[in-house]
């Protein structure tokens, strides 16, 4: 299992224990290239998770569906292993502020 595949797991884990909906969009031919790797709701939030392996950036079209998630009053996510406790306690506590990204990479910032 690749480095990501484990973060992807991680997440729908945290995502199933805490009662959210989503589901991992499929980018084929009909679908959008560069949207986040997850979708969410939870406590009335729309949420796109990208998942990457430590030290991953987003490309510059999952920049921009980011970007669109925020400027829309969704909240966009960015994570990997070393955001799992983040992303873990925001689930509980609700992600205060929508039209936000939370980067949680390493090395990244976390509102």
């Amino acid at each position: 299992m690749t480095p990501e595949k484990k973060v992807k797991n991680n997440v729908v884990k945290l995502l199933k224990d805490a009662g959210a909906y989503h589901f991992y969009p499929v980018a084929s031919g009909y679908g959008a290239s560069g949207v986040p790797d997850i979708v969410a709701c939870i406590h009335g939030r729309f949420i796109g998770v990208e998942c990457k392996a430590n030290g991953g950036k987003p490309t510059a079209l999952q920049e921009k569906n980011l970007m669109d998630i925020m400027n829309t009053g969704g909240v966009a996510v960015l994570v990997d292993e070393t955001g799992m406790d983040k992303f873990k306690h925001l689930l509980a506590v609700g992600f205060p502020n929508a039209g936000v990204i939370y980067d949680m990479l390493d090395g990244g910032k976390y509102e």
